[in-house]
């Protein structure tokens, strides 16, 4: 495959070695809170026995939340040790084997094709990240059977903000160890000052503390790790909901769902329906 192809290029974020190290902190109470956001995220749909694609499956947190739901999951990464780390936790949490883990682009439209159908395609924070985002969206769409569900988050595009992350982004890629490092801190601050100001003005506790307890509950994840890759994350591209049901409705997709981020930098969150086959 092409080096293009599988977002190879210069500057390029370790994605799989962050997940790798978040995936020593997984445990029952993450997987817990993992389950109750997949659910919310399916609008309650209930995926026992059905086929779950996880596209980019990062440390396998999302791949154990459909099992857990009865799921039959395959999942897939372009990052090895992002692989690694979806196998080993899926190993430790779920030695019943119903799934299968595989390294793949999903850029690659043999790849893709290869695959198959699914009941539910999930991909959450990942096609944004592919340095083709439109092409992966495409791409995720025609791995959903008909009737199926397509579950998506995307970087919201806040405009000249956006640009401006994208430029610390490729500052990132492009420094070493000691100027990451500053950058992340610098970035974590801001964003807990300006939380802690918040909570001031309100009349609350400005420690982060229930905050960062409560990002634990919401989807499982680690408030560091996912500043590591929000500081870190290049290749990197946004969209408009309105640029996304575009893309989508022409092949079938109707929105079940629609969860934004307003004015924010974090993901807006969608659930489509595919046609089902004409009769």
């Amino acid at each position: 495959m092409a080096a293009t192809e599988m977002g190879m290029r210069p500057g390029r974020f370790s994605f799989g070695r962050n997940w790798k190290r978040f995936s020593l902190v997984i445990d029952e109470e993450r997987i817990a809170a993992a389950v109750s956001n997949l659910e919310t995220l399916l609008g309650g749909a209930d995926i026992a026995g059905k086929k779950f694609l996880d596209i980019g499956c990062g440390s396998g947190l999302s791949s154990l939340a459909a099992l857990r739901l009865g799921a039959e999951v395959e999942a897939f990464d372009f990052d090895v040790d992002s692989v690694e780390a979806t196998e080993a936790n899926l190993q430790r949490f779920a030695p019943t084997k119903n799934w299968k883990v595989t390294r793949g682009s999903v850029l690659d439209s043999h790849f893709i094709s290869k695959l198959g159908t699914f009941d539910v395609v999930y991909s959450w924070g990942v096609l944004h990240h592919t340095g083709d985002m439109w092409k992966g969206i495409d791409l995720a769409a025609s791995a959903v059977a008909p009737g199926g569900l397509l579950v998506l988050a995307l970087y919201n595009d806040q405009g000249g903000a956006s640009r401006r992350w994208l430029a610390i982004k490729r500052l990132y890629g492009r420094s070493p160890n000691v100027v990451r490092w500053v950058l992340v801190l610098t970035v974590g601050l801001w964003f807990e000052g300006r939380s802690a100001l918040v909570r001031l003005i309100r009349g609350q506790n400005p420690l982060p503390f229930s905050d960062w307890n409560k990002r634990k509950t919401q989807r499982g994840m680690s408030v560091w790790h996912d500043l590591v890759d929000w500081v870190g994350g290049y290749p990197f591209e946004v969209a408009k909901p309105e640029q996304v049901l575009g893309r989508l409705k022409p092949s079938g997709f109707v929105l079940e769902a629609l969860v934004t981020q307003g004015g924010g930098h974090a993901c807006n969150e969608y659930l489509f329906v595919k046609a089902p086959a004409a009769k």
